[in-house]
């Protein structure tokens, strides 16, 4: 059995663009590459549970999400996911115990060069070795309660929020 398990569901770290369309389009996932590169030894798996956008995931997908982490036999697990709805996700895993939830995401696809998703994945595979059971998002060098943070849009930044 892996250690963590890594779930991928989408959303910007994912993203391909073509420059031709002039549109971003969700390929495959990119996570088991950055982990690869990045030298890391802690043994993971990665599955896949969809390709989407999370400004087009709906509770049914949320609940495809918490159906996977609740079946799960790893207890730590992260999840990447798009920025826009990731604090919708954590709320819907809320009522899962026993198991430290990580959800990461990134502010630009990890196929450009000057993207966040390598060190944000990083700092996920961190908090998921180290954080008590409960659920979390890990956004450009901080960890959040995942129940206490929003995406201030205008700053394109997560800061938390006060119980």
């Amino acid at each position: 059995m892996a250690d963590v398990l890594i779930l991928t569901t989408g959303g910007t770290i994912d993203k391909l663009y073509f420059d031709a369309l002039s549109t971003y389009q969700i390929g495959e996932s990119v996570v088991d590459r950055v982990l690869k590169t990045a030298r890391v030894t802690l043994p993971y798996r990665v599955a896949e549970v969809m390709r989407k956008d999370s400004l087009e995931m709906t509770d049914d997908d949320r609940a495809l999400i918490a159906r996977q982490v609740e079946g799960a036999a790893e207890t730590r697990i992260i999840i990447t996911h798009g920025t826009d709805t990731m604090t919708q996700t954590a709320q819907a895993l809320a009522g899962i115990t026993g198991r430290t939830i990580v959800l990461v995401g990134a502010l630009s696809p990890a196929r450009f060069a000057e993207s966040d998703a390598s060190f944000n994945l990083g700092m996920a595979i961190a908090t998921a070795q180290a954080a008590p059971a409960g659920v979390w998002i890990v956004m450009n060098g901080t960890v959040f309660d995942g129940l206490r943070v929003r995406k201030d849009r205008a700053a394109n930044a997560f800061i938390p929020v006060e119980p």
